[in-house]
């Protein structure tokens, strides 16, 4: 039996899914572990393309669209590790994560979810590395906006659990289904995911039918990166739809039994909220037609690497129009105020970690800057941001 399996639902993301895999590559070093991709009826080349490059990966090309829980649910079952991991492809893992996380789980016999501490691309922490359970209550204080004035309120926090330190291990409630390692005999007692989820809501529902297991949800200070989809987003009502639809779904399977004047607060706010996000979409498509948009600020491209890594990447820029400057060391880096910055990491010169920590840093050191993270491989020749493919 192997120790670990990394499972990945895919759908039309072959870059960021490439990415993703070459992260997954070394922090599986030493491990016992197999990678499985669901890809869910992409229409890029996906499956082609990543067994082309990734012969040790095992791909499921799925004949139509089954949603994230249906796809992670074929991966487990296709499976026996003593583990399993479900991460998003538009994710960079650190080299030591896996390793760390599956000490920990071994040590914690109880546990039987791990999440960690995912970074966003500007370097700054997701705040959904850490939820509490959509209770009546705190669905009504986060919708409401009491969990964004008062963060650091136990009652009104809760949500997010933004009352933890984000530096110590911690006991949460939801786990994010972009990076969660479960236990796979937690999984034979409490179930797989809830297959009635499309998109959203089932890491909700599993985290919480492991804590009604009686299992316990735990945060790591690991980092991880993640697009949070900003690579994938969807601005269309339908993927806003589906979203909201979890919502009602989560409440309908777990708070159905209360009175009704107690969810219809909740079920009217998941409503309204669902309709001011079409509202504000027909609005930017509006003033998109009527040639109301905003101006983009200033763009500039930092590459940092190796002597090699940076004159293909000045090629890339000189054929593309992109305004770049190149430096070999991380220290020599320095964002520029008012300029919209993608700092490009030579994967080949750095690890991963070393690029998640730097990250972190720059928002911590220039908080007034506006920077992302994006790598260039040089066996692709292609450079990876939140928002575009350049080669």
């Amino acid at each position: 039996m192997k120790k670990l399996t990394v499972v990945i639902v895919s759908y039309n993301v072959k870059y960021y899914l490439e990415q993703c895999l070459f992260s997954v590559q070394r922090a599986l070093e030493g491990i016992d572990g197999e990678v499985v991709v669901v890809d869910n009826h992409s229409h890029d080349d996906t499956v082609a393309y990543i067994s082309s490059r990734f012969p040790d990966v095992k791909l499921v090309d799925s004949m139509h669209n089954l949603g994230f829980a249906r796809a992670n649910n074929i991966a487990i079952r296709q499976t026996e590790s003593q583990y399993v991991l479900l991460l998003n492809p538009d994710t960079i893992v650190g080299e030591r994560v896996l390793r760390e996380a599956l000490s920990f789980m071994d040590d914690h016999p109880q546990a039987g979810g791990v999440g960690v501490q995912m970074q966003n691309a500007d370097g700054t922490k997701a705040m959904e590395s850490r939820r509490g359970l959509p209770t009546v209550l705190t669905a009504f204080y986060k919708m409401c906006g009491l969990c964004r004035r008062y963060p650091h309120s136990r009652r009104f926090g809760r949500y997010y659990m933004s009352y933890l330190s984000w530096d110590e291990p911690h006991q949460i409630e939801v786990i994010s289904g972009a990076f969660c390692l479960l236990r796979r005999a937690a999984l034979d007692r409490i179930g797989l995911l809830d297959e009635t989820f499309f998109m959203y809501g089932e890491d909700i529902d599993l985290s919480y039918r492991l804590l009604k297991g009686g299992f316990e949800n735990w945060y790591l200070p690991l980092q991880i990166l993640q697009y949070k989809a900003e690579s994938t987003k969807k601005s269309t009502f339908p993927y806003d739809h589906v979203f909201y639809q979890a919502m009602l779904i989560f409440f309908r399977k777990h708070y159905g039994h209360l009175g009704f004047f107690i969810t219809l607060p909740v079920k009217l706010a998941i409503y309204v909220r669902a309709l001011m996000a079409l509202c504000q979409m027909q609005w930017e498509r509006l003033r998109r037609s009527l040639g109301f948009s905003e101006q983009s600020a200033d763009v500039r491209y930092i590459f940092v690497g190796s002597p090699l890594m940076t004159d293909a990447c000045q090629s890339i820029a000189t054929r593309r129009g992109l305004s770049a400057v190149s430096c070999h060391q991380l220290s020599d880096v320095q964002p520029v105020a008012d300029t919209f910055t993608f700092i490009v990491y030579d994967a080949s010169a750095f690890t991963y970690g070393q690029m998640l920590e730097a990250s972190a840093d720059f928002a911590s050191r220039y908080p007034a800057t506006d920077q992302r993270l994006a790598t260039y491989h040089a066996s692709t020749q292609t450079i990876v941001t939140p928002y575009d493919i350049i080669q």
